[in-house]
């Protein structure tokens, strides 16, 4: 009899442990954070640049808090705005997502898509994501609405650079930009936009996944700094980093700002963490959700 009540003692106490980090690791959902770092990528003597990097944002109109939080963002006042993709998890969720980002719309602003955007989020296996064979296969995509969103964005003046190139004015000074549609679906097409970069104007990379195929690619072209998002930052690690990213980046990079060789060239990579989940996996752990505000600054004279 006493074995069986210190089983049930114990039972009892490892599914309250367990429902505590579930309560916590959804809270940390709405924790969101602004990251800050600085690349030196500029001309010697040029004046600096403020980039906010945008990324997974996964939004549904219920999430009150997500789109508080990106209202305030305005107030940063960049020069540049980059968003990575993977915007909305549902239809409904175009109208909250343009008005939340309010005066941003006005700023000089570029963008990739990422698988949802084009698909609605649809429960996944966990045990895909360690590389593990799933039970069952993943059920058939549902197509969001993108082009309803990729309208609104490219109205209001930003530019969709998947697999295409431009030049866009910003602070005062042109900044070269070359991008592609979604490597995890395998919509990216880098050689549309691939060339070596041929002189001191800043060229900058913007990919949803980093992969290292495009990464690479744009890399060993010259490109200074590349922009990406995707991985979540692992959406659930632990302590000492990262486990996943969901693409084969190494886990050192799944976030943050690092440096990236290929070929004869070195680049900056920032990887957005991004703003949200699917509504399918509501839950991170050491590891917030976050956009970034990115200032670019001037390199060393040589």
């Amino acid at each position: 009899m006493r074995l069986a009540t210190t089983a049930a003692v114990a039972a009892a106490s490892g599914l309250a442990t367990g429902a505590g980090v579930l309560a916590w690791a959804n809270a940390e959902t709405r924790r969101f954070t602004l990251r800050e770092f600085s690349a030196p990528v500029l001309p010697p003597g040029a004046a600096s640049v403020r980039v906010l990097h945008l990324s997974d944002i996964h939004l549904v109109p219920s999430q009150r808090a997500k789109l508080d939080w990106l209202s305030g963002l305005a107030s940063l006042e960049p020069d540049l705005v980059v968003n990575t993709g993977d915007n909305i998890a549902s239809p409904s969720a175009i109208a909250p997502l343009l008005r939340a980002w309010g005066g941003l719309l006005d700023v000089p602003g570029v963008f990739v898509f990422g698988s949802n955007d084009y698909q609605a989020p649809s429960f996944k296996n966990p045990l895909r994501y360690l590389g593990l064979p799933a039970l069952r296969p993943a059920p058939d995509p549902v197509e969001l609405p993108w082009r309803d969103l990729r309208a609104a964005m490219t109205e209001r003046g930003w530019v969709d650079l998947s697999n295409r190139a431009a030049t866009l004015e910003v602070a005062g000074r042109p900044i070269r930009f070359r991008g592609t549609d979604d490597a995890h679906l395998e919509r990216d097409k880098y050689a549309e936009v691939a060339g070596a970069v041929s002189d001191g104007t800043l060229t900058m990379g913007v990919t949803h996944a980093p992969y290292r195929r495009v990464l690479d690619a744009m890399v060993a072209d010259g490109v200074q700094l590349v922009l990406a998002g995707h991985t979540h930052g692992g959406q659930v690690c632990l302590p000492t980093g990262a486990l996943v990213t969901n693409c084969d980046l190494d886990t050192d990079r799944v976030k943050g700002l690092s440096r990236y060789s290929a070929g004869r060239h070195s680049a900056w990579l920032h990887v957005s963490a991004g703003l949200g989940t699917s509504p399918f996996a509501p839950y991170r752990t050491f590891c917030r959700p976050e956009a970034t505000l990115l200032t670019l600054t001037a390199r060393q004279p040589a």
